[in-house]
């Protein structure tokens, strides 16, 4: 598969390294050099391409997302701080008939992780004495907070709790793993789920197998929609 990278920092240079493990070929980099404002993305410099993966900025993401699925060429956005437009990228892809693929994370560990918050956010939820709450702590670098994660971990949180749902906790400080904490308090005890990311590889891991699931997709799609099909068809 030939893969073009949007966003050639760190994680860039990860998902290159995976991606070429993988078999795959990197035929385009793009970064603020060469792509500003999404006008580096044209017919001509993304020919040949199979999929793109974006890790970007937020300030850079929308424009990036607009010009892919205009083209047509089917998309991993991991860049995350967009979602107030995210009603308007899904009439855009519908338009465009074409295919994209978002997530808040994209490590594995931490799609099982908003498995678990949900269900046992469904669980809790049936005894009024226990109180949720969702802390989330990363690098001072991260722009966003809450960060992508806690969002959807709060999300999750609501389908049981409703207006019971507290915000995110987030902490910026030093060079912190990011670290999301998901609790359940009551007077008499406390249970939590934490995730603690130690590095970037499961997420760049996550991002190819997400570029190997949507070339063959039309649509939009959240990545826990495609890994957890995938496991099931694997079972």
């Amino acid at each position: 598969m030939n893969i073009a990278i949007v966003g050639y920092g760190k994680m860039g240079k990860i998902i290159e390294r995976i991606a070429l493990e993988r078999g795959h070929a990197i035929v385009a980099r793009f970064d603020i050099d060469n792509n500003v404002n999404g006008e580096g993305l044209t017919a001509e410099s993304l020919a040949g391409v199979d999929a793109a993966i974006e890790f970007s900025t937020p300030e850079a993401a929308m424009a990036n997302i607009r010009r892919l699925v205009e083209l047509r060429v089917p998309a991993v956005i991991g860049t995350t701080g967009w979602y107030a437009q995210l009603t308007d990228v899904q009439q855009l892809v519908a338009a465009n008939n074409a295919s994209l693929v978002w997530g808040a994370n994209f490590s594995i560990g931490v799609n099982l992780f908003f498995k678990l918050v949900r269900e046992a956010s469904a669980l809790f939820a049936r005894y009024n004495q226990y109180d949720p709450f969702l802390v989330e702590a990363h690098h001072k670098f991260k722009k966003d907070a809450p960060s992508g994660t806690a969002l959807v971990a709060a999300r999750m949180i609501r389908e049981a709790y409703g207006d019971r749902t507290p915000e995110a906790v987030s902490v910026r400080a030093g060079h912190i793993p990011g670290t999301h904490e998901v609790g359940f308090d009551s007077e008499a005890d406390t249970i939590t789920l934490t995730h603690t990311a130690r590095n970037r590889e499961d997420f760049a891991a996550g991002a190819v197998l997400a570029a190997e699931l949507i070339v063959s997709k039309l649509g939009m799609y959240e990545f826990p929609e495609l890994l957890f099909e995938t496991i099931e068809v694997e079972q």
